[in-house]
């Protein structure tokens, strides 16, 4: 399996992105830091063997499977790319015939884990958002709560899954929103919540989010839901 490293550097050098390399590096610096800080929260919290033997099965996304996630999504953030191919997905991933599940990230819900969607459920579920969601953005409920940033129009709907809730995604699920409102960001991350139902912006892209949980202490990793 070529390091995480050598999979950057095979996959841009290989790719038609116009992404100039400073903005790879820096996406790539960002992760570095992103993942150097949750490896400690998960020491910190009694699963430094956790983390240990997720280092051991894991791998990044392959070159082919990012080639179908940017078809699908021409401006997904790199800093995702990045992400991936440090590790392609943690959601019920099989790995070295192993079924893994790990908290890779959180939102604004406090002390609440995700697990990162791997590169081909994100393409598979590219049309989940008007699936699921399409009659709340068209704001046919009331005591819905929609960040007004959003659209309005569901047929506009252009949503990458990146991330499931610790339930399964039946709680809360993590978009990247490629389709905002006039008021909006495109590439503004996008958190749905359940019961009291709601969709609210995060941040105003990926990188903002990634930083967010940074300055937020990694609240999502506790020891007591670590085992």
């Amino acid at each position: 399996m070529p390091s995480f490293f050598q999979s950057l550097i095979n996959l841009f050098t290989g790719s038609r992105s116009q992404t100039s390399p400073e903005a790879k590096a820096e996406a790539n610096a960002l992760v570095q830091q992103y993942l150097a800080g949750l490896q400690q929260a998960y020491a910190d919290r009694n699963g430094r063997q956790l983390w240990g033997h997720f280092e051991q099965v894991k791998h990044g996304a392959a070159p082919e499977n990012i080639k179908a996630l940017r078809r699908s999504f021409p401006r997904v953030s790199e800093t995702l790319i990045s992400l991936l191919l440090y590790v392609d997905g943690t959601y019920h991933r099989e790995y070295a015939g192993e079924r893994l599940a790990f908290y890779l990230l959180g939102s604004d819900v406090e002390q609440y884990p995700y697990y990162l969607l791997s590169s081909q459920e994100m393409v598979e579920n590219r049309r989940l958002a008007l699936e699921c969601f399409g009659d709340y953005v068209a704001r046919r409920y009331e005591g819905v709560e929609i960040d007004d940033r959003i659209t309005r129009n569901p047929n506009r709907l252009n949503w990458l899954h990146f991330a499931d809730c610790i339930n399964n995604g039946g709680t809360s699920q993590l978009f990247i929103d490629f389709s905002p409102s006039p008021t909006g960001t495109p590439g503004q991350v996008v958190r749905y919540l359940h019961d009291p139902d709601e969709i609210k912006v995060l941040a105003d892209n990926f990188e903002a989010y990634l930083q967010m949980l940074i300055d937020g202490g990694y609240d999502f990793i506790q020891a007591d839901m670590l085992g």
